[in-house]
């Protein structure tokens, strides 16, 4: 019997997904745990594998549906099998959509019936499950050879394989309406990047609407964004969030910093950055402070056992929160290695489930972009995040003369949610905070 190719679940609270691309199209010969498509769930994209081996039949879903888990999408035929083997109660309900696949036909008189072929090209289209109407006839009649030939080109690599391009770069393609066939991409042997087909869309002049009188460009919310808007909507109105500011000297961080990048170059290394630092301190205050390192559960407050920090990161397509986990097991080259793995992965959308789930606190870091100060919604179901400014240098009195120096100084902000997390609380915590960078020593203390 056929084998139903279902949509996936990868998460617990996963309703649907969004198709990305097909790297397979009808009649296409797949292989067991090969990519047959790629979906983008509410968190991340993911390449879908064949459940079995054999012909990719009956794609009910195109480019840009979102599908709920769980439907059939298509079937997967062996040798000699037919969509029309599956029974009535089976059978798949085809899309009313002038895109809609074709169901191939079952038997030979049924072909014979819509096609003009020899017995052997009948004979042979049965066989290899090759819906006749899709083949182009050398002469008068379709001929064994036409099939074959059919046949052969359905094997050669698809047009995704000899355009490489991202997930991301894909899905960016499909809502821009931008070809990738007309981007110039700039990754290893031209594969095309979410941020080529970005450049591209600039150049493309913006459909435009009338709304209320004024013209708009309606963009359409990515499944992505359309999550994170839904999540801090709930976050603010469930989360009463209260906000702590501190300023630290970040002159001993700085120190550290060159001196763990000296060891960096000696071993060949990458160099050690100052987030990874920040990173491997907020452990070691979570472990002091586990109010900080919580989830509140409506009846009762989870202390989490593991440090797993999330880092907000900035993709084309939104926010995502790629998580390193264990964190206060980790030493900081460690923690340096993963945080650059998962960035790249993050910029890429080649992020797993796993890379995203289970944060117990999270650091939203806008220093790059010259932001000061700011206050960043809490991330559910964790009950704090912590907003990191630039570091900026300006003059501070350094002793009991009223001696002035410049120091590099750095803001952070913690929103906190107050049903866990009261305001002395937070404070500890900042206080251990600040403490740790103005002293890294105390960590090995």
């Amino acid at each position: 019997m056929p084998v139903p190719f279902i949509m996936p679940k990868f998460d617990m609270d996963q309703e649907k997904a969004t198709i990305i691309s097909w790297s397979k199209k009808e009649g296409d010969l797949v292989k067991f745990d090969e990519t047959v498509l790629t979906v983008e769930t509410e968190k991340v994209a993911i390449d879908v594998p064949a459940p079995a081996s054999g012909i990719l039949a009956g794609i009910l879903y195109k480019d840009g549906d979102v599908v709920p888990v769980t439907k059939v999408i298509a079937y997967i035929l062996k040798e000699g099998e037919s969509i029309a083997d599956l029974s009535k109660a089976d059978s798949p309900t085809l899309p009313s959509k002038p895109e809609a696949a074709p169901v191939l036909q079952t038997t030979v008189a049924a072909q014979a019936a819509s096609v003009n072929a020899t017995p052997v090209a009948l004979r042979m289209a049965k066989e290899e499950g090759v819906d006749l109407s899709k083949v182009l006839a050398s002469g008068d009649k379709i001929t064994r050879e036409d099939v074959q030939h059919y046949i052969e080109e359905q094997k050669k690599p698809a047009a995704r394989v000899t355009l490489p391009a991202t997930p991301a770069a894909r899905r960016i393609s499909l809502e821009t309406g931008i070809p990738l066939e007309a981007v110039a991409g700039s990754g290893p042997r031209g594969r095309v990047r979410s941020a080529d087909v970005l450049a591209k869309a600039n150049l493309v002049p913006s459909s435009v609407t009338t709304i209320n009188g004024r013209e708009a460009e309606v963009v359409p919310l990515s499944s992505i964004r359309r999550t994170i808007a839904e999540r801090m909507q709930k976050s603010f109105q469930e989360s009463p969030h209260i906000a702590l500011t501190v300023d630290v000297d970040m002159t001993e961080i700085e120190n550290t910093r060159k001196r763990f990048n000296v060891q960096a170059e000696k071993l060949g290394q990458p160099r050690i950055t100052i987030t990874a630092l920040m990173i491997k301190v907020v452990a070691w205050a979570l472990v002091r402070n586990p109010y900080i390192n919580a989830s509140f559960n409506g009846d009762s407050i989870s202390l989490w056992k593991d440090v797993n920090i999330g880092v907000a990161t900035a993709v084309p397509q939104g926010l995502v929160v790629p998580v390193l986990k264990g964190v206060d097991r980790l030493g900081v080259n460690e923690i340096n290695m993963r945080l650059s793995e998962l960035a790249d992965k993050a910029r890429e959308n080649k992020l797993k489930l796993e890379d995203v789930q289970g944060g117990t606190f999270t650091i939203s870091n806008l220093g790059m972009f010259g932001i000061r100060q700011f206050r960043a919604v809490i991330n559910p179901p964790e009950s704090a995040i912590l907003a990191v400014g630039s570091v900026v240098r300006r003059p501070i009195v350094v002793d009991d003369q009223d001696r002035v120096e410049v120091h590099p100084m750095l803001s952070l902000t913690l929103s906190a949610d107050h049903r866990v997390i009261d305001g002395v609380i937070a404070a500890r915590f900042l206080s251990d905070l600040v403490a740790g960078l103005k002293s890294p020593s105390l960590l090995l203390f």
